[in-house]
């Protein structure tokens, strides 16, 4: 596990009602999803300098000697008549409540608010290895681990597949990594902890597709399910700073710029194609997805959670 990932910091977060978590896995819409929220806060906003700023990343730590009570204090000290929101990898446990023992770190409360984004994780794996590789070294050696980065440059994504998706993280002990791998701590676990809650009212689900499919239906959906009503005059100027395009004319403000002594991803890293049905083009095989599928049957027991991970659709209720 990559030491700036701390999952228990979310836990001691003093939350307030109406905040609003983003619960994304990885490579599966977060950046984008949080860049919606904060252009719809403010009415559309394209001269912030760091999203990371805007909308914390509550399993963040920005250096190795970082006390938990600085973040805690810098986010309590958020205005409190603006909304906030907090950006999580976790997913609760399957009754809504932390379990950290399981991993499952995040809060579900009934007073907060959620938006739910997942991705075919055969699409979020392929892209999960090139943003590995635009991690900037400087971060690795920051925290003293300036040889993980290595391990995780594989010439082909067979290789990064087969050596450090279905063992777990290189640093990772075998016996606490779960059958899967990486497939089960970033894609099959976090819809486990959160299918259940899908049908809440405070809950919206959104598929990566479905976001790919319709940008502005997606936008407008976020925007109701929080209670945010831009004026006519606003929502062409939101929808186009949510927009790929602009994202990628602005990379810089996406790539945790301003939190750490440098870029905390490489220029280009952090908002790439966003693409759907592309994942062959990135290395993934018929005999990868095969192995894929195998895990997921294995590893997400009800069956319309998995037909829904991998296609999106209408949510059973």
């Amino acid at each position: 596990m990559v030491n700036w990932f701390q999952p228990p910091l979310q836990t001691k977060v003093e939350y307030r009602q109406g905040d609003t978590i983003i619960a994304v896995p990885a490579k599966s819409g977060t950046t984008w999803t949080m860049n919606i929220f904060h252009q719809l806060k403010t009415g559309g906003d394209p001269d912030f300098k760091d999203i990371y700023a805007e909308v914390p990343w509550s399993e963040f730590k920005e250096g190795p000697d970082q006390p938990d009570e600085e973040l805690l204090e810098r986010w309590k000290k958020m205005p409190a008549d603006v909304p906030r929101a907090f950006k999580t990898h976790s997913s609760p446990g399957p009754e809504g409540t932390p379990l950290p023992e399981m991993g499952c770190f995040a809060t579900y409360r009934e007073d907060l608010k959620y938006i739910v984004v997942m991705r075919n994780p055969e699409e979020a794996i392929v892209s999960f290895k090139p943003f590995i590789e635009a991690h900037n070294p400087k971060a690795f050696e920051y925290w003293g681990e300036p040889e993980m980065r290595e391990k995780f440059l594989k010439p082909t994504f067979q290789a990064f597949f087969d050596e450090c998706v279905l063992p777990g993280f290189p640093n990772m002990p075998p016996e606490i990594v779960p059958p899967g791998g990486l497939l089960t701590m970033l894609f099959f676990g976090f819809v486990n902890g959160w299918w259940p809650l899908r049908n809440k009212p405070n809950v919206l689900f959104l598929h990566f597709s479905e976001m790919k499919a319709d940008h502005e239906g997606s936008v407008r959906k976020i925007a109701k399910h929080l209670g945010f009503k831009p004026t006519e005059e606003q929502w062409p100027k939101i929808l186009e700073y949510t927009s790929f395009a602009w994202m990628k004319e602005n990379q810089a403000k996406f790539e945790v710029g301003t939190l750490m002594p440098f870029p905390f991803i490489l220029p280009g890293g952090m908002v790439r194609k966003g693409a759907q049905g592309k994942a062959a083009e990135d290395g993934m095989s018929p005999e990868i997805q095969a192995v894929i599928k195998d895990w997921a049957d294995k590893m997400v027991p009800d069956e319309a959670a998995r037909k829904w991970l991998f296609e999106g659709g209408a949510l059973p209720p």
